[in-house]
């Protein structure tokens, strides 16, 4: 019987399935649970050695003999510091070595308690990955144990092999041993071509990308605006549609997708994830990623064999095409995104502020040739502004569009008094008095001090700071104005901003 220590079990069936065969084990009662379960469960060959630092040469013998990743197990406290020397041989001789480390929970280090201090990270970077895994309570902690023991052996022989640290905090009861047999777990692979041929029903998802990528022919593309590439668009509107064929595996290529709604609904169902990166990192954003392909998105597309079922992306297509356009006629901030997207040319670049101003852009489509921008990296508001003059500088002549809520206009408004070149600059501001994103959020206080707080709520309007910064200045506070003033905006010869107070 193996403990009942549901880190524990997903840590061994996972050494297991990274290819881990030695284990030496170093005695002790925190790591307890972790000796027990490898020497019972059948699938290590295992060392006994009571030095740490003996114990930890000798794992670094077993895998310099065939290259394959060995494992040493401690207990908590100094114990662990002890392999220090050979983490640093491990990492010189670029060894595949696992430390494994059992620790007090965090809440008594530091306070008096026997054999504790602060384990995480103390390797430094001699350690090519350390992770601190949490015990398991819930399917969200699970997630994250299984996720972070994936990365530190998958790192283990990425590109360098070298040594990593997986430090694992442990509660009592130690000594319960329940647990007939290990669970069946997720491992993540990398490789550097498709482990299969995809099925019928894949969909593709393209993040966030400085330039665009060719949609395959018949397969089903979901392209967000910020994408740059054609594919779906409109995916919010569709994931709550029950009729449509689930996809049975999605493939992500670039950075940051924006639907909240799309993560939700592959997360709901289970889809098995392939993420396309070329750096080979691990972002398994649906919680479901099973294979990193270490390449570029381009070369993963252009590596794909023709599409012999176009029906799932059709069906798809089909139902987007049958959407009503978006009711931008009962709101003015929708309306005045349109109408901003609609005056763009090829060759321009939208910049795009976060919050509601991308949402909004989401809603239309873009036309071809521009270049669409945004700080998704992070999705902070504090730099929007001055980013988009820079974009501004160094894409003149050409017009850079920004399209910009009020709360991150007036938070990096200082962006406009800088002597950059910023001629080409045009600013739609959408003045609603607050972050109206807020009031989209379940449970956000209608009104009173704590909505007000939350929101930012003010009453201030920009004409006189824009003026006072060389630049002319627009405004619409209603669907009748909007037209001219989007014809002012489209005319303009110099830095022109159009606030909509709406």
């Amino acid at each position: 019987m193996l403990s009942d220590k549901q880190s524990v079990l997903q840590l061994a069936a996972l050494l297991h399935a990274h290819g881990v065969r030695h284990a030496v084990l170093c005695p002790g009662s925190r790591c307890a649970p972790i000796v027990h379960t490898l020497l019972e469960c059948g699938l290590f060959t295992c060392h006994r050695v009571t030095d740490e630092r003996s114990a930890a040469f000798v794992a670094l013998g077993l895998a310099q003999h065939g290259g394959e990743p060995a494992a040493v197990v401690c207990t908590s406290g100094t114990a662990l510091l002890n392999m220090h020397p050979v983490v640093a041989e491990a990492f010189y001789q670029q060894v595949p070595l696992v430390v494994v480390s059992a620790d007090r929970p965090a809440a008594w280090i530091g306070q008096q308690d026997g054999q504790t201090l602060p384990q995480p990270r103390v390797f430094g970077s001699l350690a090519r990955r350390s992770v601190d895994v949490p015990e398991i309570h819930d399917e969200t902690s699970a997630w994250h144990a299984n996720r972070l023991i994936n990365e530190a052996l998958l790192e283990c022989r990425h590109r360098v092999a070298g040594p990593v640290h997986i430090n694992m905090p442990i509660s009592e009861p130690l000594y319960r041993f329940t647990i007939p047999q290990l669970p069946r777990t997720r491992a993540i692979a990398r490789c550097t071509a498709p482990p299969h041929a995809l099925p019928a029903r894949t969909m593709l998802v393209f993040g966030q990308l400085p330039a665009p990528l060719d949609a395959p022919q018949g397969f089903l593309c979901v392209a967000e605006n910020l994408s740059n590439s054609r594919g779906i668009r409109r995916i919010d509107e569709l994931v709550d549609d029950a009729s449509l064929p689930a996809p049975q595996l999605v493939v992500t290529l670039g950075g940051h997708i924006l639907s909240k709604k799309l993560k939700e609904y592959l997360r709901r169902n289970g889809v098995e994830h392939w993420h396309v990166c070329p750096e080979g990192a691990v972002a398994d954003t649906f919680c479901t990623l099973t294979h990193v392909l270490e390449m570029q998105p381009a070369d993963f597309l252009r590596a794909l064999p023709p599409c012999a079922d176009a029906a799932f992306a059709d069906a798809w297509k089909h139902a987007e095409d049958a959407l009503p356009a978006p009711d931008a006629e009962h709101d003015l901030a929708l309306a005045a995104t349109r109408a901003a997207m609609e005056l763009l040319q090829p060759g321009d670049t939208l910049q795009l502020a976060n919050s509601s101003a991308v949402r909004f852009a989401q809603r239309f489509p873009l036309p071809d040739g521009v270049h669409v921008r945004c700080n998704r990296g992070t999705s902070g508001i504090e730099g929007s502004l001055s980013t988009a003059v820079g974009c501004a500088a160094a894409c003149a002549p050409a017009r850079c569009l920004c399209i910009i809520g009020d709360l991150s206009f007036f938070y990096d408004m200082n962006a406009l008094w800088n002597a950059v070149e910023r001629d080409n600059l045009r600013i739609v501001l959408l003045n609603n008095g607050g972050g109206r994103i807020f009031s989209t959020l379940p449970g956000m206080p209608a009104q009173g001090a704590s909505h007000d707080a939350i929101a930012g709520v003010h009453a201030q309007s920009a004409q006189a700071w824009a003026q006072s910064c060389g630049m002319a200045y627009l405004s619409a506070s209603s669907h009748a104005e909007l037209p001219a003033a989007m014809q002012a905006l489209s005319a303009a010869t110099k830095a022109t901003l159009l606030e909509i107070m709406c």
